[in-house]
C-alpha cells in the first residue's frame, strides 16, 4: 500500500512540474502580447493610415479628392482603434509566443525531433508574413478597385424632371467594415500560405504521402476553388489570383513532401546499412576467445 502511494506521488511531481512550466509560458506570452498590444495602441492612427494607402491610392485614381471614411456608431471609432491593437499586438508579439512554446515543448523532444520542429516552427511567420504582404500588395488594391467601380456620379438639374436626372452613387465607407474587410484578407492569404508548412510537417510525421497529395490533387482543386470562392470578394481576377497561388502552393507541398520522404528514406537505408556491417563484422579477438573456448 505503501509503495502504491509512493508511486502515485512520483507520477504526479512531474505533472506538477509540467503546470508549473505551462503557466509561467502563458505568463511571458499574455504579458508580451499586453505590452504589444497598449504599444499598438498609442499609434493606432500610422497604422490605421497604413492600412489604407490601398484604398485611397484605388480612390485617386478613380478621381475622388478625399478618400475620408466614416464612422456609423458613436463607439465605433475605439472599436477600430481596438481592432488594430489586438491585430498588432499579436504580429508584434508573435516571436515571443513561439519561443515560449518552444521552451516549452522542446524538453519532451528526442535531438532529432528537434531539428525536425524547430525549422517549421521559424518558417511558419515567415510565410505567414509573405501572405499577408502579398494580400496588402497585391489583392486589396484590386478587390477595393473593383467594388469603387460600381459607383457612378450624379446629374440632377433643377428645371429638368426627375426621369432625365441620374442618381449618384458614391462611395461612404465604415471605418470599421474596411479594417474587417482588410483584416481578413490579410488572415486569409496568411493562413493559405501556412499550406506548405503544415503538409511538409505531416509529411514528416507520416501522416501525408506525396502519392496521396497527388491522388487527391482534383479533391485539392475543387476545394481551392471554394475556399477561394469564400475567402475573396466575388471579383473573378482576385478569385483566379488566389486559386492560382494556392494551387501553386500545394504543388510546392507535394514537392517538399517528396523530398521529405526521401530524406527519410535514405537515413533508414544508412541504419540498415550500418546494422547489417555490425553483424557481419567479426572481431579477431572474439574469434579467438570462441576458438579456446
Amino acid at each position: 500500500m505503501t509503495e502504491g502511494k509512493d508511486n502515485l506521488e512520483d507520477s504526479a511531481a512531474p505533472l506538477i512540474e509540467h503546470l508549473t512550466e505551462l503557466r509561467q509560458r502563458l505568463i511571458y506570452s499574455v504579458s508580451a502580447f499586453t505590452i504589444a498590444m497598449l504599444a499598438c495602441f498609442t499609434v493606432w492612427k500610422p497604422i490605421f493610415n497604413f492600412l489604407t494607402m490601398p484604398l485611397c491610392a484605388s480612390m485617386i485614381q478613380r478621381g475622388h479628392q478625399d478618400c475620408g471614411l466614416i464612422l456609423i456608431k458613436l463607439q465605433e471609432g475605439f472599436f477600430v482603434a481596438i481592432s488594430i491593437s489586438l491585430m498588432g499586438g499579436l504580429i508584434i508579439a508573435f516571436p515571443i509566443i513561439g519561443y515560449q512554446l518552444w521552451r516549452f515543448v522542446a524538453p519532451g523532444l528526442y535531438k532529432s525531433e528537434k531539428g525536425a520542429f524547430l525549422p517549421f516552427l521559424l518558417a511558419s511567420p515567415v510565410m505567414f508574413f509573405l501572405g499577408a504582404s502579398f494580400a496588402y500588395f497585391v489583392v486589396t488594391p484590386l478587390a477595393f478597385d473593383f467594388f469603387l467601380g460600381f459607383q457612378q456620379p450624379g446629374s440632377l438639374d433643377s428645371g429638368e424632371s426627375s426621369e432625365a436626372g441620374t442618381a449618384g452613387i458614391a462611395f461612404q465607407g465604415s471605418a470599421q467594415e474596411y479594417l474587417s474587410l482588410t483584416i481578413k484578407f490579410i488572415v486569409a492569404f496568411g493562413l493559405c500560405f501556412q499550406l506548405p508548412v503544415l503538409l511538409t510537417l505531416m509529411g514528416k510525421a507520416g501522416l501525408v504521402s506525396s502519392t496521396g497529395l497527388k491522388n487527391v490533387r482534383k479533391f485539392a482543386i475543387v476545394g481551392i476553388l471554394v475556399l477561394a470562392a469564400l475567402v475573396t470578394p466575388p471579383d473573378v481576377i482576385t478569385q483566379i489570383i488566389l486559386f492560382v497561388v494556392v494551387y501553386g502552393l500545394y504543388e510546392v507541398s507535394i514537392f517538399l513532401v517528396a523530398r521529405t520522404e526521401k530524406q527519410i528514406n535514405e537515413q533508414f537505408s544508412d541504419d540498415d546499412y550500418s546494422q547489417d556491417i555490425g553483424d557481419d563484422f567479426d572481431d579477431p579477438l572474439m574469434t579467438d576467445f570462441d576458438e579456446k573456448k
